[in-house]
């Protein structure tokens, strides 16, 4: 009997003990799952959320060493989907402590989600188990389907939540919206006046100051990002601030002549550690040599970006200080570890931290911040004037897939990250099968690299600039007759000291009137010949293949861009010279180059060459050319009568970051002794410089004036054969061919950009002769007479188009234009439709829309479209001008008043164009640059002086400059 009641004893406490463990395993199972559905729904960059991750590893680690001994009596004991649930919960826990060993990157993101997977599988079958053990909803087959589909939906509603926490909320949270109405004036901008850091229009997100150190401390990320940190560190964005010789010399002289304040107008987009500490209040030349003046773009600079304003640039950004960092950059080295080993454990909080969607998404919204400016009265004493601009050139652009209208797409769609941030290999934490975007931000800058002496970032940016971005084509030959001249400042207007691309719709400059030049082309397809004594013209195209911005890009005003082209014949005689370099190669380009440049005068015609943009009072001239299009450029060139029997031309396309005078500044630049008054202002600067000064404290490694590389982008050559003077004048000869296609649209593109209407009819005639089943031909003919004002003609050949591509959006936008010259207003709108359908986002599109509805006084739906143009750029002059009308027509004055403002604010000064007159009589070269078609005539070659200027060393003896001035 007593061994009885022992034995029953002892199964009754082994019973309480199964009880036991039965509840801590359950107890464990629902503790896993909400930790872990909590960790995957709301993850956040907080101590509380640090702690429940090592919470829910501790206890996952727990549970595998309880389950595991037990799992051979669960296969005896439960039943055949508890069983099943157990070893899936067991699976997953393996999985488990395999990610807090190896951590959870990238590339184990598949292990990831199986833990996920399998361990709610297995909770899914173990309640299951559960409720059919307490015969909730009955025993029979449709109880047990009942059961499963119950909690299926429930746990697909809870996953889908959880999913749309994590996923679409976390998005939707960081878009980049713009506002619906630009700032009425500069004021309106960041903090405003009162603002630590106006005029800046960056703002933190407490709206007080971020400790310098935190914009040092780039190291701490070098841990897990070995890579990038070495790419960031040779990158042109390290070397944004007081690091950078060029950049540092702009702001001592702004803030020599413009004060401290203003300067803060640049500090947004390259000083973070002075600009957010309150450090820049301090005069840069007392504090030029503190490591925080020269900690450049860090790391924490971008990546602490939480919100992006508005897409009008000029440091348009919320910047956050992110506490926790604190923990990643400690000197303990406990806390420094326990840090890395949470974010390798969940590195998700700290993507959030650092990389927020827009970065990815929304790539070149989140560069235009500071790849696009405008200066206004607080920064320039004078008014609105846009600067430099890499973003909406682009967005209208086919490069972004969001233009309509453009002459070439590429095969997709790019952003900024495409060409300037490639995917290379490595090895870092967070690469995405095996590769990470290239933090080097490959680009044009050879400047740096080459004063830094770094030779693997300069190496990189030469096979940047090389690799097939541009292309260049000596493509024609004609009789030169009567010099031609036509109209002035290409594809610009005056608002602007950039260029104005396929973002604005304007009146192009037309060419004169009478038939096209007749020309000898192709070169290299036809058999060429010039005659000695004559004076022919070379036509050469340089066009953009690879470029999604206007070429060059970035501040215009500072860089020797510029066409060469030089003619030798077979007795090594060279002919013909145009875009020479003086020195050698080391000196100033000749002044009468082809240059792509952006020329500025200050209030008293002074040239803008000391990067004094806050200086800008007009423009002489801006040529640069936009993404996917061209500039045909004409050289006379006299054939002697000693020349041999062939001529060689070569036409290169040079890069030279920076100009020549700009770096002797930079490095040397002092001002004058002689001249102890300079007549100085915010508005001028007619004082004299000498290029002598001591160089060894600049900035860099290089601490000479440094000899800056001239890049190559493209060249090209020909050969022309040459016969004797008595010979008959050769006759024109034109070949086409399915392969030159593509060199005769790029001729016509380059003479329709400049105005020379017939001329580019003509090229393009001659590619629909080429392949007359190619629309785009018919297009570009449309184009040409649309701009000419010969509707009739451009009718016809655009309808052509459409029945050849009835979805060719640009064929669409175009015939609107005839119809609404027409006065066919409706129809154009149906046709403007078409192309909205396609390219939502074109607001050259949008405005003609927004016009004809308010031509027809729908003046609610124009506002409503008008509105949308808005949305895309705040700024936009057309949009503004039409709202005005509107709101006017509806009688809502205070509203229309609201645009008035707006669009005078960003309307150009036209009458400052009466500063550049003494300016353009005093330098000719540039004013021939100005007129939208020109000649470009040869140095000369046989002057004795000529030959000393090209062997001697221009700044051997000091160099002395009025205002500025070459």
């Amino acid at each position: 009997m007593s061994n009885i009641l022992s034995t029953g004893n002892s199964v009754a406490k082994t019973q309480e003990k199964l009880g036991t463990m039965n509840r801590w395993r359950a107890r464990i199972v629902l503790l896993l799952t909400a930790s872990g559905l909590f960790l995957y729904a709301l993850p956040s960059p907080s101590l509380t959320y640090g702690a429940i991750v090592l919470l829910h590893a501790a206890v996952g680690a727990l549970f595998v060493f309880l389950l595991l001994p037990l799992l051979p009596r669960l296969e005896r004991t439960e039943t055949l989907d508890a069983r099943f649930a157990w070893a899936l919960l067991a699976c997953g826990a393996i999985l488990g402590i395999a990610l807090i060993y190896l951590g959870t990157p990238h590339r184990l993101e598949g292990w990831f989600y199986a833990h996920i997977f399998l361990s709610a599988a297995g909770v899914l079958l173990l309640a299951t188990s559960w409720m059919a053990s307490r015969g909730w909803l009955g025993k029979s087959a449709g109880g047990q389907v009942l059961r499963l589909g119950l909690l299926l939906a429930l746990t697909a509603g809870v996953a889908g939540g959880a999913w749309w926490a994590r996923e679409i909320a976390w998005e939707n949270a960081y878009r980049i919206r713009n506002p619906e109405m630009a700032p009425a004036t500069m004021d309106g901008e960041g903090d405003g006046p009162q603002g630590r850091f106006f005029p800046s229009s960056a703002q933190t997100k407490n709206g007080g100051t971020i400790p310098a150190k935190y914009f040092m401390q780039s190291e701490a990320c070098e841990r897990c990002h070995k890579d990038i940190y070495r790419q960031w560190y040779g990158s042109a964005h390290h070397f944004s601030s007081f690091n950078n010789q060029w950049y540092r010399k702009s702001i001592e002289y702004m803030q020599e002549v413009a004060g401290v304040r203003s300067s803060k107008w640049c500090a947004g987009c390259h000083d973070p550690a002075l600009l957010f500490s309150g450090m820049f209040d301090t005069p840069i030349k007392q504090i030029v040599d503190r490591p925080e003046a020269r900690a450049g773009l860090s790391c924490l600079m971008c990546h602490s970006i939480v919100h992006v304003k508005s897409t009008m640039g000029q440091g348009d950004y919320l910047l956050e200080y992110p506490r926790l960092h604190e923990l990643a950059a400690s000197e303990n080295p406990i806390i420094r570890t326990l840090h890395d080993f949470v974010v390798r454990l969940n590195p998700e909080p700290h993507r959030r931290t650092f990389l927020k969607p827009f970065m990815r998404e929304q790539t070149a919204d989140f560069c235009s911040t500071c790849h696009k400016v405008h200066l206004d009265v607080p920064v320039n004493s004078y008014r609105w004037v846009r600067g430099f601009n890499e973003y909406d050139n682009w967005q209208a652009s086919g490069v972004s897939g969001e233009g309509a209208r453009s002459f070439y797409y590429p095969d997709h769609p790019q952003k900024c990250m495409d060409c300037h941030m490639p995917r290379v290999p490595s090895k870092d934490d967070g690469n995405d099968a095996g590769y990470v975007h290239s933090h080097r931000f490959p680009g044009a800058n050879t400047a740096l690299p080459a004063a830094n002496e770094d030779a693997a970032q300069l190496d990189i940016s030469q096979k940047f600039l090389t690799d097939g971005n541009l292309s260049v084509d000596i493509f024609a030959l004609s009789p030169a007759g009567k010099e031609t001249t036509s109209g002035e400042v290409p594809h610009a207007d005056f608002s602007t000291t950039f260029a104005v691309g396929e973002e604005a719709e304007f009146s192009r400059s037309s060419g004169p009137s009478g038939e096209a030049r007749a020309v000898t082309a192709p070169l290299g397809r036809v058999d060429a010949a010039v005659r000695r004594g004559d004076d022919v013209i070379i036509d050469v195209v340089v066009r953009t293949k690879k470029v999604g911005h206007f070429f060059p890009g970035g501040t215009v005003d500072a860089f020797d861009v510029w066409l060469e082209l030089q003619a030798t014949d077979d007795k090594h005689q060279t002919v013909f010279w145009s875009g020479r370099v003086e020195d050698g190669g080391k000196g100033p380009v000749e002044k009468g180059a082809h240059f792509y440049r952006s020329l500025q005068v200050d209030a008293h015609g002074n040239p803008i060459n000391k990067r004094n943009a806050w200086a800008t009072r007009s423009l002489i001239y801006v040529r640069l050319i936009p993404p996917g299009a061209a500039d045909t450029v004409h050289y006379r060139l006299h054939v002697p009568e000693n020349a041999g029997s062939t001529i060689s031309l070569h036409a290169k396309l040079n890069y030279r970051k920076f100009m020549w005078w700009n770096t002797q500044f930079s490095f040397a630049g002092v001002r004058d002794p002689n001249d102890p008054h300079p007549n100085v202002t915010k508005d001028y600067d007619d004082g004299k410089w000498l290029l002598n000064g001591d160089a060894p404290h600049v900035s860099g490694n290089s601490k000479t004036i440094p000899d800056l590389p001239i890049i190559t982008v493209a060249e090209n050559t020909k050969i022309l054969r040459v016969l004797p003077r008595t010979a008959p004048l050769p006759a024109v000869h034109v070949e086409l061919s399915n392969d030159d296609w593509t060199r005769w649209n790029d001729y016509g593109i380059g003479l329709f950009l400049q105005g020379d209407l017939k001329g580019s009819e003509a090229a393009f005639e001659k590619i629909t002769q080429i392949d007359p089943r190619n629309a785009d031909g018919w297009v570009n003919i449309g184009r040409a007479r649309v701009q000419e004002g010969d509707i009739e003609g451009a009718r016809s050949v655009l309808e052509r188009a459409l029945v050849l591509q009835p979805n060719l959006a640009r064929a669409h936008y175009f015939y609107a234009r005839v119809l609404k010259v027409e006065g066919k207003y409706g129809d154009a709108l149906v046709h403007l439709r078409a192309v909205l359908a396609q390219y939502p986002r074109d607001r050259v599109v949008r405005n003609e829309v927004g016009r004809i509805l308010f031509l027809q006084k729908h003046y609610a739906d124009a506002i409503q479209e008008l509105n949308q143009v808005l949305q895309i750029d705040p700024e936009d002059l057309q949009a503004n001008y039409n709202l005005m009308l509107c709101y006017s027509g509806l009688g809502l004055e205070n509203r229309a008043n609201d645009y008035k403002i707006r669009y005078l604010r960003f309307k150009a000064d036209e009458s400052a164009q009466a500063i550049t007159g003494p300016y353009r009589l005093s330098h000719p070269e540039d004013n021939n640059e100005r007129q939208a078609i020109h000649e470009h005539v040869s140095v000369p070659l046989s002057s004795p002086s000529n030959k000393t200027l090209a062997t001697s060393r221009v700044a051997a003896a000091p160099t002395q400059l009025a205002g500025g001035s070459k």
